[in-house]
């Protein structure tokens, strides 16, 4: 099989500066709506990129739970590594691959954990399984089976099931803020539309980019 062959041609849309919103996160509901509409799977999967004191990046798909002017927000555990590395560096990445409609959109900003309270009300919302999830894994530790995984499993469905979940002290939600957004809309020849919005003291400048 020949990888250099795989190539599809972009014809679905095109991106003008008359059609975006002045407002970046207007353009993003936009799209996020056209989106779940198209039934794309998991339309709210980002990948989310953090990098080590060493330099090196890493990246993962997480999901992301809400968002509003004040940022993009996804929930894991803190003693993740992509909880430990947003505690040395707070700089990170969002990508939105929404592949089926030929689009990507880009986020590159600061990550800071939200408050408590806000880490309660999704817990809550969350369905009991996954809600005892969080109590089982220590997330991105060495485990040597499987098997320990569903023994913990059992032993946390004994240890609640006289009640409710509690929020575990270790897990909750990151806010990305930020710096920029990119829209990016695949065109025929790979001269794709790519628009960057930038942050600035007196809001949002919008700029073309090169494909």
């Amino acid at each position: 099989m020949d990888i250099g062959d795989l190539r599809r041609h972009y014809t679905q849309a095109e991106l003008d500066v008359d059609r975006l919103a002045e407002d970046p996160f207007v353009q993003f509901e936009r799209w996020f709506k056209e989106a779940c509409e198209a039934e794309l799977s998991e339309p709210n999967a980002m990948c989310l990129s953090t990098v080590s004191t060493e330099g090196q990046p890493s990246s993962r798909t997480v999901l992301l739970k809400s968002f509003d002017q004040q940022g993009f927000v996804f929930f894991t555990n803190y003693g993740s590594r992509k909880a430990r590395e947003i505690g040395d560096n707070s700089k990170v990445s969002l990508l939105f691959p929404w592949l089926g409609l030929e689009r990507q959109v880009i986020v590159s900003g600061s990550a800071s954990k939200v408050s408590t309270s806000e880490s309660l009300k999704y817990f809550l919302s969350r369905p009991r399984g996954s809600q005892i999830g969080a109590w089982v894994s220590q997330q991105s530790s060495v485990v040597t089976s499987r098997s320990l995984i569903e023994a913990k499993l059992e032993e946390m469905k004994r240890k609640f099931a006289g009640g409710e979940v509690p929020l575990p002290s270790f897990w909750g939600g990151y806010r990305v803020e930020p710096a920029t957004i990119e829209f990016w809309q695949g065109r025929p020849n790979r001269l794709h539309d790519r628009f960057l919005y930038s942050r600035g003291d007196d809001g949002w400048g919008i700029e073309r980019l090169a494909p």
